[in-house]
């Protein structure tokens, strides 16, 4: 139902005119979604951010995800939000943003895996597949073999995440990601469009 092929994940350390730009360049080069993260608590400082890029992304048809928090997704009628383990659960969050938006869980382990199958969610994010500099706090990598058994198991479609790049990235697609979500490909690269078009076209699909 939803284009999960190539999800690029905001970093938030850029300040709101080149993440303006990198949204506006992603978009260009055929992001399929793109999930707005703020880890630094700062309420407002989110809802701003969401509302700088949402008519972008809303112009081009592309979902707009909220990273764990559901009262900023509701502010700005984001549509969906994107939880990790220690967030709101995922039926609660489910219940207040109804039916009609995406909800996406992290999943970090084999268990967390099972335990997803039962829950009102319509993806899971596989973090990380390999160790990343972006997330310094990853205590299990997936890689290929764990990505491929993961895929053969879940009944939710599954985003890869970490540690994924050109180099890589064709291998990850093979072993049964249904999308790749990045952040420093995209974020970090001279042109952000001209990234995003590579990286699609090694993604291949639709």
């Amino acid at each position: 139902m939803y284009d999960y092929r190539l999800y690029l994940v905001t970093d938030e350390h850029q300040d709101i005119e080149l993440l303006e730009r990198v949204i506006r360049e992603a978009i260009a080069g055929g992001v399929t979604m793109v999930q707005l993260r703020e880890k630094h608590g700062d309420i407002r400082a989110f809802i701003q951010r969401a509302e700088a890029i949402k008519p972008m992304l809303q112009a081009a048809g592309i979902p707009l995800i909220i990273n764990d928090r559901v009262d900023v997704a509701l502010a700005v009628d984001a549509d969906g939000v994107h939880l990790g383990q220690s967030d709101m659960p995922a039926d609660v969050a489910r219940r207040l943003i109804g039916e009609g938006k995406i909800l996406g869980l992290s999943v970090e382990n084999e268990q967390q895996l099972e335990a997803a199958q039962s829950l009102p969610l319509d993806y899971l994010g596989l973090s990380a597949i390999f160790p990343t500099p972006t997330k310094t706090d990853t205590v299990y990598a997936w890689g290929l073999e764990g990505l491929a058994k993961a895929s053969a198991f879940s009944q939710l479609p599954l985003v890869a995440i970490g540690g994924i790049n050109e180099s890589n990235i064709r291998a990850v697609v093979e072993a049964g990601a249904d999308g790749i979500a990045l952040v420093s490909a995209i974020c970090h690269a001279d042109s952000p469009k001209d990234a995003s078009q590579q990286l699609l076209t090694l993604i291949g699909g639709n």
